[in-house]
């Protein structure tokens, strides 16, 4: 029934002006306006709903991945940006000094947007 419906996904921000900066400026995505909010055309002909909810909460869980194909360098552009990585001790997920988790699986760092909802770098072969 909806096999050929061109589904894309969404999550809240609490301040759609802040969100709108940080999405488009600091990582530097391209964000069109409309609907409720705005969209991220993301590559890929992908697209994300960022709407604004009054009673936002932020999602402890991961709602946005981007494959990168050079997590090092990744990491050191946008920490120059000013985006804080975050660091997790103690747990099996536990990252490095700069935020990354190199104990299994593919290199991924985790941070926030403005907020607080949880976005990711992972690196991927051959990722563009």
């Amino acid at each position: 029934m909806l096999a050929d419906s061109p589904a894309f996904s969404g999550f809240s921000v609490d301040d759609l002006d802040r969100a709108k900066a940080f999405y488009g400026d600091t990582l530097g995505l391209r964000v069109e306006e409309g609907g409720p909010g705005f969209t991220l055309k993301l590559a890929g002909g992908k697209d994300v709903l960022v709407y604004p909810t009054p009673t936002h909460q932020a999602a402890s869980y991961t709602v946005l991945n981007f494959p990168v194909s050079d997590i090092e360098a990744t990491v050191e552009e946008l920490a120059g940006r000013g985006v804080d990585f975050e660091r997790y001790e103690g747990t099996p997920m536990s990252t490095d000094e700069k935020g990354v988790f190199r104990k299994g699986g593919p290199l991924i760092a985790w941070f926030k947007d403005p907020a607080g909802n949880v976005l990711s770098v992972i690196e991927i072969e051959a990722a563009s």
